[in-house]
Order: structure tokens, then C-alpha cells, then sequence
């Protein structure tokens, strides 16, 4: 804890939330197509060279350095990609087009815009050096190299490589389950229509999303309304049919707030003021052995402590070891003018970039029920405790 502000730091809570997560996910043999998004659940090593063999980078002619001297090279041979070719045979060259095997014993190839082509074969124009226009065979990935590791987040990058070895299929953890609860007798979902004392329940929408960012399974358990047994019930419900479990509201002490007691009652609840803003009020703990996240109930609070808080854990159970979310070091355009005694993350916007460095300007209003700031903005700019002014224009930036 702060001793300054009371408040436990953000480092700190997440030190304490970090220290017990584990993955324990089943595995899954899925088709390569099929992996977009999925964990990787072992390291995987190339069973061959990629390329498979030298091939030629350009439309032209394969031959050896030695049959450069000749006026005339005849040609013995056309290779196109795709097609076996025959050993090259002395004084000769081969016509082959890019992508085409190159044939045994040629060591170079030269281009067809440095060729004539005249009577019995070619005439070599220019100079030209060994190995040119050659993609050797492993060039981009060796026999026995390793490519990827086990809990690698997988991306069309890595689905392109595995196909280039011709991996058909590869093993992931299955999809993390995540219960999403809105606490709250005033929430409404849309669609429904608006009366006195009500709103539209936006936070139920947004972890949804969130969610299926992170490719995880959505086990929507909807509003429970402000009642202590039908928020014991749908606490309950949620452990038993998910791996994590995420509410929105009702983690503070207000009497009408009965998440906090129905934790601690089916399990244990830690319930932190964090130097946070927006989202200080946090709860973490368990269901009967299943992790619960309590999370505040201003929708933009909802968004920073489920990106900031939530996210990294959630990933972590999902499998994943590369860490592929980190902030980016940037400029703020226009940093607070007074230093706050918790850590802010401002919904920001990208404006461009100077010497290498993002550059990007913090929206108007920071109010943490206004969400529209997030729309328009592009992440989250971190401003440190204490800092202030040009202190502040310096920071990390956290993207959606």
C-alpha cells in the first residue's frame, strides 16, 4: 500500500493477482485454418529445410561461372515452377522462371533483361557473381530450427510459416471460458424500452467484445438484479460453467451492493482501493476454486482495469508465454497539468510521430462513465503517480 494515499499501487496488485495463475486448459488438434487466435500448446521445429531446395528469384537463365566466357550458351533445358529438373549439363544453361527449381551444378542465374537471345542460344550482357539470384534451399528456415514455442498467441504470420513445412495441423489449449455477470436493478439490455430510474446496460456489450478479441468463449450470464440469493445463484451458476469469472458493479459497501458478501460466502474475496484511475474499488479471489474478477461499474472504469487488471491474467490462463500486448513508449501532446495520487490511464488518440515515437493527445473528458472518449481514442496514455507537465509527456502507451 501507498502510505501516502492509502491506495495499493498498480504494480502491486498486479504482482499479487500474477502470482498464483497457472494454465490448466485441455488440448485440442486443430486444422491449420482453424488456429487464428488459438494458444500454442508445444514447441514446434522444422522437419525440413524452407525453401526446400535453391530456387530462382528471378525469370532467367541458370548456368555455371565458368560458361560466362562463352559468346554463345546453349540453352538444354526450360524449367518452370513446379517442375523437376535435369542436372545441368556443362556448357549449357537452363531457362527457368521464378520460383523454378534451380538445376544441380548451375551457380548462378542471370536475369533475362541482361540476355540476348540470338542464333544456338544466349549472349551474357553485363557482369555478373556467384550464387546470384539463388534463394537457397533453408534460407528462411533450417531443418531441425526452431520456430515456434509453446504459447505462442498464433497470428496469420505464424499460420503462413507453419504452412510453408506443410503443417497440416497443429495442438492448442482449448478456448478459456469466461462468465460475464452485470450486477445492477437499474440495467436494461437495448432493445428494451427505456423507464424511469433505468439505463442500457453497456458493459455487457463491451466485455463481449473484449472477449472475443482475445478469441475466448463468452459464457453470457446477463443482469442479476440487486438481490443477495439471486446474486448468490448466479455467482454459483457462473463458476460451475466457466474457468474465470467476471462482474461488473456491486463490489462496494453500499447496501445494495451484495457481490462482495456472496464471494466471500462461496469462497474469498480481496477487495483493493487501487491508485487507479479511472477503476480504484477491485475484487479479487474465487468461486469455490474458480478465479473471479470484480470490476467496477462506470463503463470506462470497466474498460482500463479489465485491459490493465484482468487482460494479462486471462491471457495467462489462457496459455500464452510471448506477452504480445505490451504498452509502446510515447509522447502526450497535451500531459495533465496537476499530479494526481493515482496512476491514470487517459482514453488517447494517435496524432503522429516524431524521431521514432508515437505521438498521441489525450480526449477531452476523462469522466469514468464517459465512454464515447474511448470510441474516438486509440489506447490508453500512462501517466505515473506524481507526474505532471513535461514529467508527464513522456509515457507508455496501452493499445485497445
Amino acid at each position: 500500500m501507498s502510505k501516502q494515499s492509502g491506495l495499493m499501487p498498480v504494480t502491486e496488485a498486479m504482482a499479487a493477482i500474477m502470482a498464483g495463475v497457472q494454465c490448466d486448459l485441455s488440448l485440442e488438434i486443430l486444422p491449420l485454418y482453424a488456429v487464428q487466435g488459438r494458444v500454442l500448446a508445444q514447441d514446434l521445429q522444422a522437419f525440413m529445410d524452407v525453401p526446400p531446395a535453391d530456387n530462382s528469384a528471378m525469370d532467367g537463365y541458370a548456368l555455371r561461372m565458368s560458361d560466362l566466357e562463352m559468346d554463345v550458351v546453349p540453352i538444354s533445358q526450360r524449367i518452370a515452377a513446379g517442375q523437376a529438373p535435369k542436372a545441368l549439363s556443362v556448357g549449357t544453361c537452363a531457362r527457368l522462371f521464378t520460383g523454378a527449381e534451380v538445376p544441380e551444378g548451375a551457380e548462378l542465374i542471370v536475369m533475362q533483361e541482361q540476355t540476348e537471345i540470338v542464333d544456338g542460344g544466349i549472349r551474357i550482357l553485363g557482369e555478373h557473381h556467384l550464387g546470384a539470384f539463388i534463394r537457397r534451399a533453408g534460407q528462411d528456415i533450417e531443418q531441425g530450427e526452431k520456430v515456434l514455442s509453446k504459447g505462442t498467441l498464433i497470428s496469420p504470420r505464424h499460420m503462413g510459416v507453419l504452412a510453408s513445412m506443410g503443417i497440416a495441423e497443429v495442438e492448442v489449449y482449448r478456448r478459456l471460458k469466461v462468465a460475464v455477470i452485470s450486477t445492477g436493478s437499474e440495467l436494461l439490455d437495448p432493445g428494451q424500452p427505456l423507464s424511469a430510474g433505468k439505463i442500457y446496460n453497456s458493459n455487457r456489450y463491451q466485455l463481449a467484445g473484449l472477449l472475443a478479441q482475445l478469441d475466448m468463449e463468452l459464457v453470457d450470464v446477463g443482469i442479476i438484479e440487486d438481490d443477495p440469493q439471486a446474486t448468490k445463484d448466479g455467482l454459483l451458476q457462473a463458476a460451475k460453467s466457466a474457468d474465470v469469472v467476471i462482474t461488473s458493479g456491486g463490489v462496494s459497501v453500499g447496501e445494495e451492493d451484495y457481490v462482495k458478501t456472496s464471494v466471500e460466502a462461496l469462497g474469498a474475496l480481496s477487495l483493493w482501493k487501487l491508485a487507479i484511475k479511472p477503476g480504484k474499488p477491485l475484487a479479487f479471489g474465487h468461486i469455490q476454486g474458480t478465479p473471479f474478477f470484480g470490476l467496477p461499474g462506470n463503463p470506462a472504469s470497466v474498460l482500463v482495469t479489465f485491459l490493465v487488471m484482468a487482460r494479462p491474467y486471462l491471457l495467462a490462463m489462457q496459455g500464452v508465454t510471448d506477452k504480445p500486448l505490451r504498452p509502446l513508449p510515447a509522447q502526450l501532446v497535451n500531459p495533465p497539468d496537476r499530479p494526481s495520487v493515482r496512476q491514470e490511464y487517459l482514453r488517447a488518440r494517435i496524432v503522429g510521430s516524431a524521431q521514432g515515437m508515437l505521438q498521441v493527445k489525450a480526449m477531452t473528458n476523462q469522466n469514468s462513465g464517459v465512454l464515447s472518449t474511448a470510441m474516438h481514442g486509440d489506447g490508453l496514455a500512462i501517466v505515473p503517480i506524481g507526474a505532471s507537465g513535461d514529467e508527464a509527456s513522456q509515457i507508455e502507451f496501452l493499445m485497445f
